[in-house]
C-alpha cells in the first residue's frame, strides 16, 4: 500500500500545494514538545508542570536513595513511601501532558481537512 501523503501530492493542484506548503511539515517529536512549553495559552502550565515534575523526580530519588541507606525498619519506611509517592507523582505529571500534545497533534489534521474541503468547494 502506498503512503497517504503520497496520494495526497499526487491528487492535489499546484494551488492546492502552495497552500498546502504554507502549513509546513508535520513537526517532529521534539518540536512538538517545544511547541507545548513556547506557544499557546497552557504553555506556562505545562512550564510550570515540568518544574514541579523535576522537583518531584529530584525529592523522589533523593528519598530513595536514603531508603537504600537505611538499616533500621521504621527509617526506612520513613524515606521509602515518599520516595515512592514523589517519584509517581513526578511520573504521572509528565503522563499528563502526553493528551495536550496529542490533541494538537489532531488539531493540526483537522486544519489540513478544512483546508483540503474549503479548496475542493471553490472548484
Amino acid at each position: 500500500m502506498r503512503d497517504i501523503d503520497t496520494l495526497i501530492d499526487e491528487a492535489i493542484g499546484a494551488e492546492e500545494r502552495k497552500l498546502l506548503d504554507q502549513i509546513g511539515k508535520e513537526p517532529g517529536h521534539f518540536g512538538q514538545l517545544a511547541d507545548m512549553f513556547t506557544t499557546g495559552p497552557s504553555a506556562w502550565v505545562n512550564v510550570v508542570m515540568m518544574v514541579a515534575q523535576s522537583v518531584l523526580f529530584i525529592a523522589g530519588c533523593w528519598a530513595a536513595w536514603e531508603f537504600f541507606q537505611a538499616t533500621d525498619m521504621l527509617i526506612a519506611l520513613q524515606w521509602g513511601l515518599p520516595a515512592a509517592v514523589a517519584i509517581l507523582s513526578s511520573l504521572i505529571i509528565k503522563l499528563s501532558m502526553w493528551p495536550s500534545m496529542h490533541t494538537n497533534r489532531i488539531m493540526r489534521e483537522l486544519k489540513r481537512i478544512e483546508l483540503q474541503i474549503a479548496l475542493a468547494g471553490k472548484s
